[in-house]
C-alpha cells in the first residue's frame, strides 16, 4: 500500500521554466519506541502530516505493528518534491487503541518534524523522536529513507504457496511475504508486504503491481529476498521459509495459456435448453459460465493475456469436415483472444454456426501445444511454459492416444487443467488426473511428473471464486516451479515450496 501527496500522475521528474517537480518515495521504520502497554509492549502505527497554511493536513497512516517497539512499516508514502517550495512534514507515532476511533484517543509514542528537502538531500535520515513538549521521546528513533522514482518501470506479481510448514496447533497457517532489496551497504530493506491469507498451507496472494526503483532500485539483477512468515496476532510471526532472485530471473519465463473447447455431440443440441452449449438468449450456459470463472483465475499464467482458443470435435463450414483443432474465432492464421472475455465472445459467436459431431478426442490438442512447448525448449533466451485448460463433458473416446499424449507432454514445459462441466461420470477425467497414481502410456512408459489436474465444475458452480480458485491452482504453481528448478531458471509466477 502506498499514500500518494500530490496531484501529478506518476511518472518521475517534472521540470518546467516555473516549476520543478520529482516524485519521491518515503519508507519509515523506527527503534526502542515507548511501551504504552501494561500486558504486553505498544501496537505502534505512523501517521503522517504536512503543513497547509500553518495547519497540520494528514497524507496517510500505516499499517499497525502489533506488539513491536522496533516497526518495519510495510507501508509507502509517495510525494510529490517541488525543488524551490519548504515542504514541512510531520511524522507521528501512536500506540493504537482498538476501541478508538479517532487519532487523539490513541496513545501518543513521539513524532519528528522536518522539511522533505532534508530528507530527500539526505537520502537516510536518522533522527530521534520527541514528545509534544520538545523532550525526547525515551530512546525512540525514527529512520526515513527517501527514494526518487525517477524510473516509472513496474513489475506485476502473482505468487502462490504449496505446501508450506504448519505453524498453527489449532489450525493451519496464516501465511504472508515480505519482499526486501539489498542496498549498496548489503543491508536487506522492506519494500513490500503481502495481506495475510488465513488458514491454509495453499496461499494464492493477490497479484501486486511495483515500481522497478522500489523493488531493485532498477537494476534487475540486484538481489530480492522474500520471506514467508505465518502471522501471530500478538506480533510473534513464525518464520515459514525464504528465497532470494532477482527481476531477471523472475522475468525470464513467459507463461502462455491455450483453451480447448469440447463441441462434440453429447454435449447435447445448443438449442435445446438441456444443453451444456445451449444459445441462451439471456446469454449463459454451463460451457460460458465455466469459460468466465475459470479463465479469470488462470489468466495471470499467461503473459500478454492473448489466448489461442481452440475448439474439437465439431464440423465446420463450408464443407462440414469434424475437426479437433479449429480456432473457434475462425481464423486459424491468429486464433488468440483479448483477455477472457475475447474468448467468451468468440466462443458465443462461433456456436451458431457449427455441427456438434465427434468422437471427442483430446489427444489431438495435447500434441497441437505440446509442439509449441518442444519448440521452446530449443530457444536459448527467455524459457517459456505453457498451460492447457480443457472445458469438456467429460467422455472421451481416444484415452490411449490421449494417456501417451500426456506422458510425453510431462517432459515439456507444460501442464493441463482439465474443467469438466455437467453431470457426467468423471472417472476417466479424474484416471488422467493422476493423483492416486502414476500415469502411463499405452507403451508402459511412466510420466515424468503430474501435469494433469481435473476440476470439477459442479462442485464449484456457486462456490466463492477464492474456493474455485484453490481448487484450479492445487497444483499448477508447483508444476511449473517444479519444471524449471530441474533447469535452474525461476517461473515469473512464483510458488513457494
Amino acid at each position: 500500500m502506498a499514500y500518494t501527496l500530490g496531484t501529478g500522475p506518476d511518472s518521475g521528474p517534472t521540470m518546467g521554466p516555473q516549476n520543478c517537480v520529482t516524485r519521491v518515495e518515503l519508507s519509515v521504520c523506527c527503534g526502542n519506541l515507548l511501551d504504552r502497554d501494561v500486558a504486553s509492549k505498544s501496537d505502534p502505527f505512523l501517521v503522517l502530516f504536512h503543513e497547509v497554511d500553518s495547519n497540520w493536513v494528514e497524507i496517510g497512516r500505516t499499517e499497525t505493528a502489533v506488539n513491536n517497539l522496533n516497526p518495519v512499516f510495510g507501508v509507502k508514502f509517495k510525494v510529490d518534491y517541488h525543488f524551490e517550495e519548504v515542504q514541512k512534514l510531520k511524522f507521528a507515532l501512536f500506540d493504537e487503541d482498538k476501541g478508538s476511533s479517532q487519532l487523539y484517543e490513541h496513545d501518543f509514542l513521539g513524532e519528528y518534524i522536518c522539511t522533505l528537502g532534508v530528507i530527500v538531500s539526505n537520502k537516510k535520515l536518522h533522527r530521534s523522536l520527541t514528545l509534544a513538549n520538545g523532550k525526547p521521546a525515551g530512546k525512540g528513533t525514527i529512520t526515513i529513507t527517501a527514494l526518487e522514482l525517477s524510473d516509472n518501470r513496474v513489475i506485476t506479481l502473482t505468487l502462490h504457496g504449496r505446501k508450506l510448514d504448519k505453524k498453527d496447533f489449532f489450525g493451519k497457517s496464516d501465511p504472508y511475504l515480505e519482499f526486501h532489496k539489498q542496498g549498496d551497504d548489503e543491508k536487506w530493506m522492506l519494500v513490500h508486504r503481502t495481506e495475510v491469507i488465513k488458514n491454509t498451507l495453499d496461499p494464492v496472494w493477490k497479484p501486486f503491481t511495483v515500481p522497478l526503483i522500489s523493488l531493485c532500485d532498477g537494476d534487475v539483477d540486484r538481489s530480492i529476498k522474500v520471506l514467508c512468515y505465518d502471522y501471530d496476532n500478538d506480533g510473534s510471526h513464525d518464520f515459514i521459509g525464504e528465497f532470494q532472485t532477482t527481476v531477471t530471473k523472475m522475468s525470464e519465463a513467459q507463461n502462455s495459456l491455450e483453451v480447448g473447447i469440447d463441441f462434440t455431440a453429447s454435449n447435447g443440441n445448443p438449442r435445446e435448453p438441456s444443453s451444456l452449449h445451449y444459445i441462451n438468449p439471456l446469454g449463459s450456459n454451463e460451457y460460458l459460465s465455466a469459460i468466465l470463472a475459470v479463465g479469470q483465475i488462470i489468466q495471470d499464467y499467461d503473459t500478454d493475456k492473448m489466448f489461442p482458443a481452440l475448439g474439437f470435435g465439431a464440423q465446420l463450414p463450408p464443407d462440414w469436415k469434424v475437426s479437433h483443432e479449429f480456432a473457434i474465432n475462425f481464423d486459424p492464421t491468429n486464433p488468440f483472444c483479448q483477455g477472457v472475455e475475447g474468448i467468451a465472445q468468440a466462443y458465443s459467436a462461433c456456436l451458431p454456426h457449427i455441427r456438434f459431431y465427434g468422437p471427442t478426442n483430446f489427444s489431438p490438442i495435447i500434441t497441437h501445444v505440446a509442439r509449441f512447448a518442444t519448440q521452446a525448449l530449443q530457444q536459448e533466451t527467455a524459457a517459456q511454459y505453457f498451460t492447457l485448460l480443457i472445458i469438456t463433458d467429460g467422455v472421451i473416446s481416444d484415452m490411449d492416444e490421449t494417456r501417451h499424449a500426456i506422458v510425453q507432454a510431462a517432459k515439456l514445459p507444460m501442464s493441463i487443467i482439465i474443467i469438466g462441466v455437467g453431470n457426467a461420470d468423471f472417472v476417466a477425467m479424474e484416471f488422467l488426473d493422476g493423483d492416486s497414481s502414476v500415469l502411463r502410456s499405452y507403451t508402459g512408459e511412466e510420466a515424468v511428473r503430474d501435469i494433469v489436474q481435473f476440476v470439477p465444475f459442479r462442485d464449484f458452480r456457486n462456490a466463492p471464486k477464492e474456493t474455485l480458485a484453490k481448487s484450479v491452482l492445487a497444483e499448477l504453481p508447483q508444476q511449473v516451479t517444479q519444471y524449471f528448478k530441474q533447469r535452474n531458471l525461476s517461473p515469473s509466477n512464483t510458488a513457494l515450496e
